[in-house]
């Protein structure tokens, strides 16, 4: 709000007009109207012992105080009709234009209507009760003190703690206890809740806990994606409460200090040896507390949820919410994630792009800027497992997947019985087949760099050495060059060579002729 006290303070000492402004955080436009209709009513500094903001702005400006033959609304009746489900400001400005209309009177503008009805609200919120719209809102939040189970092994009392959602129009309510508060229960807690009232609330409130909320902000506050994502499958909104204010869930704070006495404290003397047993009995005593009567109004929480607000509820989906987390991964150059130390494709053309991952207890859905790009049944069993579609891989690895044993051998046989013998030994040394066809294309590489003659010559020495011959010995056999060397021929007797040998006569071994 423009303070004109100040800018006719300021021009009495001199100051500029661009100064006045600045200082005043107006325009100059502002500033010259201003000084202008002061000097045309005669108003100068100081002013007039006793004069308020609102006379200087009624003697400065009368044009823009409202006329008072404008029909002024029953704010009272306003306040009561907004109680009701779907009745909104708008609405209820069109009805009061209409009436003026019918009347002959002048309506207050939209913004200016809406601005006596808060500055009403304001004044009576202290002392005038505001009902809460059947089935717009749910609270929830972890009650304070805790309950417990009993280690039937070592006798160790270990906490549960307690979950608490209200319905703020009936004051209707859910309790649950959990072994833990992570993110995982609290999603759970929200399910089991919706199940048990049998529909869903429009909007969310929820504390700023780091299960459900990453980033506590009263204007753009980040939720959790898992958290959102729950919220999206039964079609509520959530809506943080604001930091240390509780009375933005005020139902649910009262709730809780009244759970702890009529649930919790009541089963203090009583010994559970799980988390079923425990909230069986939590169940017993929310249906007393639920079915327990009012003690300023007629009814209790069950018969006013049943009558005011169980029918405005939100339908619940075909199927419950099937726990989600995710992660990001970094697609890795064999077009490829790990999760939980399995691996999955990808298209190819996403390698080194970071994507978000969804996982659940049967599938792998992969998400680039929001877009899903792929999926998989979620593997199981031993680690370093790979799922792999052929649709992900770049056109040369997809030749890749097309050859088989039964190709490599009929390939290995066109080069020689040698490098057929050696496929069919690099096979059989694998317990699954499939292992060996690295090795194999291998070779196919070494037939392509060095010839096909030279391989099979590697394989025929290899072979000199060992039935089972491996990639690299092969390898190393054309690397060295010890494929070329020529073959030794054995000895053959000759005269040539007997005429070169020692011969002992009879003379030599003592026996004289």
């Amino acid at each position: 709000m423009t303070n004109y006290r100040e800018i006719l303070r300021l021009h009495s000492q001199g100051i500029s007009q661009r100064s006045i402004a600045t200082s005043c955080g107006c325009s100059r436009n502002t500033v010259s109207t201003t000084l202008k209709s002061a000097e045309e009513k005669e108003i100068s500094w100081p002013l007039p012992q006793g004069m308020t903001d609102a006379d200087l702005i009624k003697c400065l400006f009368p044009e823009r105080v409202i006329s008072s033959d404008r029909r002024l609304r029953d704010y009272e009746y306003i306040h009561k009709e907004m109680a009701k489900s779907g009745v909104t400001l708008s609405l209820l400005w069109n009805e009061y234009c209409e009436t003026c209309r019918l009347s002959k009177e002048i309506p207050f503008m939209y913004t200016q209507f809406c601005k006596l009805y808060r500055d009403y609200a304001t004044i009576n919120k202290a002392t005038m009760h505001i009902n809460r719209k059947p089935g717009e809102q749910l609270e929830v939040d972890w009650a304070g003190q805790t309950a417990a189970i009993v280690d039937r092994d070592t006798g160790e009392m270990i906490k549960a703690y307690v979950f608490v959602a209200v319905l703020p129009c009936s004051q209707y309510a859910y309790v649950e206890a959990f072994l833990s508060r992570n993110l995982e229960n609290w999603i759970n807690a929200h399910v089991n809740a919706y199940n048990f009232l049998g529909g869903v609330t429009r909007i969310l409130i929820p504390d700023n806990l780091k299960t459900g909320v990453e980033k506590a902000s009263w204007y753009t506050p980040v939720i959790n994606k898992t958290y959102h994502e729950m919220a999206e499958h039964y079609g509520t909104a959530v809506i943080p409460a604001r930091v240390r204010k509780p009375k933005d869930k005020p139902s649910v704070e009262g709730t809780v200090g009244i759970v702890s006495t009529w649930i919790i404290a009541a089963l203090r003397n009583q010994q559970f040896f799980s988390i079923r047993e425990l909230n069986e009995a939590i169940r017993s005593k929310l249906d007393e507390f639920n079915k327990r009567p009012f003690q300023k109004k007629p009814g209790s929480r069950h018969s006013a949820f049943i009558e005011e607000e169980k029918h405005a509820l939100l339908p619940l989906p075909a199927a419950p919410y099937e726990l989600a987390t995710w992660k990001i991964a970094t697609v890795q150059f064999n077009y490829h994630i790990s999760v939980d130390k399995m691996h999955y494709s990808v298209p190819y053309e996403y390698i080194k792009h970071k994507v978000d991952v969804r996982i659940t207890r049967k599938i792998i859905e992969v998400f680039f800027n929001n877009h899903r790009i792929c999926s998989h049944p979620k593997l199981h069993g031993r680690a370093g497992q790979y799922s792999t579609n052929a649709e992900h891989m770049p056109e040369d690895h997809k030749k890749y997947t097309a050859w088989n044993s039964e190709r490599f051998i009929s390939w290995a046989k066109s080069v020689g019985p040698s490098a057929m013998i050696v496929v069919k030994a690099i096979l059989a040394s694998h317990r699954i087949e499939q292992q060996g066809y690295k090795a194999c294309m291998a070779l196919l590489k070494l037939a392509d760099k060095y010839s096909v003659n030279r391989l099979e010559a590697a394989c025929e020495k290899a072979l000199s050495y060992t039935p089972n011959p491996s990639y690299k010995s092969i390898q190393t056999i054309l690397k060295t060059g010890q494929d070329k060397l020529v073959k030794e021929e054995p000895p053959s007797e000759s005269k040539e060579t007997a005429s070169f040998g020692f011969t002992r006569g009879a003379g030599y071994y003592g026996r004289n002729s």
